[in-house]
């Protein structure tokens, strides 16, 4: 079938988007600072924080990803497993709220990862800074990939831009408007994109329903009839198995939410910890509602391709896009469209800032600069600033030639390695009150994923057939830990 839309009107439509972000970020940026940047002023209002959380931690990838992997049996995420994998997130979210967020709020961290310094010191917190460096970096540009392939297969290919082209331009849309006042604008932002991204599936959804001559609540019911409604696996070998996606989510939310500086610096920007944790609490249940929304989306593409004779596309990742460019009305085209930009942008937008952060504060030293001026500083954090989207540009590129599979797999996958290292060393900081070897920590953090990435690329010969999923992330974070123990003597704690 031809495309509905054409590829002029859906750059128009992703310019008109940009317009609006540019004006919220022009009311947002006004007196903008470094403070502003980095932590919001102190000022976010923790609902606001809550709800553009859920599009930030979403992106493109549940939006696009999640509902094509409902329709693929070789993904650990075919059907609805993805949501045992979902109540896990609340468990950790519940870990976060709880264990660290206080944490983070008595010691006054702009970067979470100075407590790595007072607790253990200088090199164990650039280690930790650096895997936090490596696992946004990757993770974002997974986000920002998925996207950017879409808008080359649907607009840019027509008009014979390269694919790099599209990149550079959809990374410097977000680097205007997030450039001058960070967090601040970032809160609202996400927020506006969180909103977009919801209405968008909820209106998919309704003309799906009206397209097949259903009701809402039959659409539902030939959901739960289907093959793809199965949430719960019990095979201990599967990826899809039950314990592994649970403790797995649990994990995950853990480390890339709680022990990541994009997620967490949201949550610093509020008032107190009081409504930090509130903001949390309340994130965490919505997000299980958000995410059992996707993957019954994802059925009902499968549902409605079978039912109009459509093929579906090799790759899953092209599913929802393919259908609603080409196959829905043109309305529903465009409510995907915004979707799918609101999506991207929530998760970019706020991992530029968290990464520009993370340099300036743990590598930089901004908190101890003080030879500088406050124009100095900001001039050095625009740079900096500049330097990350061109770091995220060139890892975009990369994955264009090295990636296979849908991308939520992938992104997962790579979360277990370079998460472990994190969540080996601040579960070694808060459990114990050992004395760490500093100078040895580097080595231990780099050896511990080294030897999970060869027990993951041989599980299958050397533990009776066993495939590791997301519980790697555990191992990985264990073995760090052991290795810390190895290192450390007793003593007393350096942060109290």
């Amino acid at each position: 079938m031809e495309q509905v839309l054409s590829p002029a009107v859906i750059l128009s439509f992703v310019l008109g988007y940009f317009a609006l972000l540019l004006v919220v970020a022009w009311f947002t940026s006004r007196k903008s600072s470094n403070k502003s940047f980095f932590i919001g002023d102190k000022s976010s209002k923790w609902y606001l924080v809550a709800f553009g959380m859920i599009g930030a931690s979403m992106s493109g990838v549940t939006f696009i990803s999640i509902p094509g992997a409902v329709g693929n049996p070789a993904s650990p995420n075919f059907a609805f497993s993805y949501m045992q994998m979902a109540l896990g997130y609340v468990l950790g979210y519940a870990v976060i709220a709880l264990v660290l967020m206080p944490m983070y709020y008595r010691l006054n961290l702009t970067s979470i990862y100075t407590y790595l310094e007072q607790r253990f010191g200088t090199l164990s917190h650039k280690t930790g800074a650096a895997f936090f460096l490596l696992s946004r970096t990757i993770g974002s540009a997974f986000r920002l990939y998925l996207v950017a392939i879409v808008l080359q297969a649907f607009v840019f290919d027509a008009m014979g831009v390269p694919f790099p082209a599209t990149v550079a331009f959809t990374l410097f849309l977000i680097w205007i408007y997030t450039r001058r006042s960070g967090i601040h604008t970032v809160v609202w932002t996400d927020t506006l994109q969180t909103l977009c991204m919801l209405v968008a599936v909820g209106l998919t959804v309704y003309f799906i329903s009206d397209d097949m001559g259903l009701s809402i609540g039959g659409l539902i019911d030939l959901v739960k009839d289907s093959q793809y409604s199965q949430m719960f696996f019990w095979e201990p070998k599967a990826d899809t198995y039950f314990w592994k996606q649970f403790i797995g989510g649990a994990l995950i939310a853990v480390v890339m939410t709680g022990l990541d500086q994009d997620m967490m610096q949201k949550n610093n920007s509020c008032k107190n910890i009081g409504e930090a944790q509130l903001n949390m609490f309340s994130f965490s249940v919505v997000l299980v509602f958000a995410n059992l929304l996707f993957v019954s989306l994802g059925a009902m593409l499968y549902l409605y391709a079978e039912a109009k004779g459509i093929q579906t596309p090799a790759t899953t990742d092209y599913l929802f896009p393919t259908l609603a460019l080409q196959y829905f009305h043109p309305v529903a085209g465009i409510v995907f469209l915004i979707g799918l930009i609101a999506a991207a942008f929530s998760s970019a937008d706020s991992a530029l800032t968290a990464l520009t952060t993370s340099v300036c504060v743990d590598f930089l030293g901004f908190e101890k600069e003080q030879l500088k001026t406050e124009d100095e500083l900001v001039k050095m954090r625009q740079i900096v600033h500049i330097g990350v989207a061109v770091a995220m540009f060139m890892v975009i590129i990369l994955f264009r030639y090295v990636l296979s599979g849908d991308v939520v797999s992938a992104v997962f996958k790579i979360a277990g390695f370079t998460y472990g290292p994190l969540l080996g060393l601040f579960m070694f900081g808060i459990i114990t009150k050992r004395v760490v070897n500093d100078n040895l920590a580097p080595i231990i953090c780099i050896l511990a994923p080294i030897i999970c990435v060869v027990l993951n690329t041989y599980s299958v010969q050397w533990l009776w057939g066993y495939k590791f999923g997301i519980e790697i992330l555990l191992l990985n974070g264990l073995l760090t830990f052991a290795g810390l123990w190895a290192i450390s003597k007793v003593g007393s704690e350096i942060a109290k």
